[in-house]
């Protein structure tokens, strides 16, 4: 209960800084953590107090147990319908049970699917759940061929999407993993060889209409919100922005993509 007061007061002072024409803090400045991973929540908490919320739907794409995920505390203090995939039928079995017992979401239980999601069947796995269209928010991290699942979703248009990307890889070439609808990442590998780099986000999302505006204070997710929501609000950022003004990334120099080559791994650029 204390959480979800903090939430709704903080909304409103993030509304009332947007209305009353202040200067609003920079995203990586909103982070707090209550059910996700690292700082996701408050970031945003933060994008959908300035830009709104339309039918406050969110799909998220590798979302383990439901429970510690980026959708989480949009479900369980803001009352948002979802629909979670994960490829492990036990974490999905797990997040029923919590969503079930939960005095918040018992009549609001998220639709949780166990699906090996692909890039052949990401739009059916989701139009079968009833969700096309604008939705508030995507969530993608499936540890590998995020790229080529962004790359084949249609079937819904999503106003702000958070997803991992590969810091490694650097703030100047747009490379992923080479599409394997099979890829499971080898936790055995580092650094990991998984996913995309920022730019390649950066590049599907100037094509599907959508405009980088941050990334988390760790270098682990970006933002992005669709270019027709609030762009006078949440101004777009470059990829080199995000890499000089956070921790993390500020530190990489060539020796990491070189890093990510070793053993010939391959890398697609797209």
């Amino acid at each position: 209960m204390d959480s979800q007061v903090a939430q709704v007061l903080l909304r409103m002072t993030y509304q009332q800084m947007r209305d009353g024409g202040g200067q609003l803090p920079q995203l990586q400045d909103t982070e707090f953590k209550c059910l996700s991973q690292n700082g996701e929540d408050g970031s945003l908490l933060y994008l959908f107090s300035v830009l709104g919320t339309t039918n406050r739907r969110v799909v998220e794409i590798c979302a383990g147990n439901g429970i510690e995920c980026n959708a989480a505390n949009l479900i369980v203090n803001h009352g948002w319908q979802a629909l979670l995939f994960d490829g492990d039928a036990t974490k999905i079995q797990a997040g029923r049970k919590f969503y079930a017992a939960h005095p918040n979401t018992q009549c609001n239980i998220p639709t949780m699917t166990a699906a090996w999601i692909t890039a052949e069947n990401v739009n059916d796995l989701i139009q079968q759940h009833g969700i096309v269209g604008e939705i508030d928010l995507l969530s993608l991290d499936l540890d590998g061929i995020d790229w080529w699942v962004w790359n084949a979703i249609r079937c819904i248009q999503p106003r702000v999407i958070v997803l991992e990307f590969n810091a490694l890889l650097g703030p100047d070439q747009a490379l992923t993993l080479p599409y394997d609808p099979q890829f499971r990442l080898d936790f055995s590998r580092q650094p990991y060889q998984c996913g995309a780099s920022l730019p390649a986000f950066v590049k599907l999302g100037r094509e599907k209409g959508y405009r980088l505006v941050g990334t988390t204070s760790l270098g682990i997710n970006a933002f992005f919100v669709r270019n027709d929501v609030g762009p006078d609000v949440i101004p777009e950022v470059t990829c080199h922005d995000c890499f000089r003004s956070t921790g993390p990334l500020s530190r990489y120099t060539p020796s990491w993509l070189e890093m990510m080559h070793r053993d010939g791994q391959r890398w697609d650029e797209v």
